[in-house]
């Protein structure tokens, strides 16, 4: 959290209030929040510079300066980007004041980077691709998956194979592909691959479509929260039963992470039972 229809949601709601934009200063108050350069350096090297786009890799934001440089946002697992201070008053990290109104970086946990760099790829060059970028194809998924024996949701959640998706919607198109996440990515069947492909995308599209999930910290940029989250079928559904046959939703540990699955629907791999 965010992942990827939460970032692309704050990019798309962002975009208006800050395209053509003047940077007249910034207020960096935790310091640890900038990866590069110092923060003195990236205080003055913002400064005067004018926004003309925002563009996403994965889960970064990369906001294009009339410069050529680009300045770098990752929100971690509980930033968000806000066009007004937080009503709290509490845990702003960053604001960047622009000639009209002010973008406020709040992030409860410290765990959010900002870096201004003058090649985007100094940041995000080696994250792996993004499912919902041109060019991703059943193929790309079938080569990122290979013959690998690691578990399948530990695969698609490492963001130096595949960008953009994290817990939650790794185990909503999981389930939606009848997917058991401990079973060994390289060992899925063609029709498992065309189905975790067909819902790992449905599913990110969907999630931009209701603003992102707000199961935590996550707010849109205006401060209000995302519905996607109503929409899931298993991600943080603690005493849900199952849509399909009936059964319970139960919380396993992936690799030291929550997961949620239909025992019944998601069907373990031989060596997991």
């Amino acid at each position: 959290m965010p992942e990827l229809p939460e970032v692309e949601t704050t990019r798309r709601e962002l975009l208006p209030y800050v395209t053509g934009r003047t940077i007249t200063g910034v207020d960096v108050e935790w310091a640890g929040t900038v990866r590069h350069p110092s923060p003195e350096t990236f205080k003055a090297g913002l400064k005067g510079k004018r926004i003309l786009d925002i563009g996403r890799r994965g889960k970064y934001m990369i906001f294009h300066l009339d410069s050529g440089e680009k300045l770098i946002i990752h929100m971690k697992m509980s930033g968000s980007l806000l066009v007004q201070p937080p009503s709290d008053g509490r845990f702003v990290r960053a604001v960047i004041h622009l000639d009209k109104g002010a973008i406020y970086f709040r992030d409860p946990r410290k765990f959010g980077k900002m870096w201004l760099v003058a090649d985007e790829n100094e940041v995000v060059g080696k994250i792996g691709p993004d499912p919902l970028e041109t060019g991703f194809t059943l193929a790309t998924m079938k080569k990122l998956l290979g013959s690998r024996q690691t578990p399948i949701k530990v695969v698609i959640t490492d963001q130096n194979i595949m960008s953009g998706v994290g817990n939650m919607y790794a185990d909503e198109a999981l389930y939606e592909a009848r997917i058991h996440p401990l079973k060994p990515a390289g060992s899925l069947t063609d029709t498992e691959l065309l189905r975790l492909y067909n819902a790992t995308r449905r599913i990110l599209q969907a999630g931009i479509v209701d603003k992102g999930a707000s199961i935590e910290n996550y707010v849109r940029p205006n401060g209000e929260p995302g519905e996607a989250h109503y929409a899931f079928k298993v991600a943080h559904q603690k005493k849900a039963t199952c849509a399909v046959c009936g059964g319970p939703v139960v919380r396993i540990v992936v690799r030291g992470r929550g997961t949620y699955i239909c025992p019944k629907c998601q069907k373990a791999p031989k060596e997991t039972k």
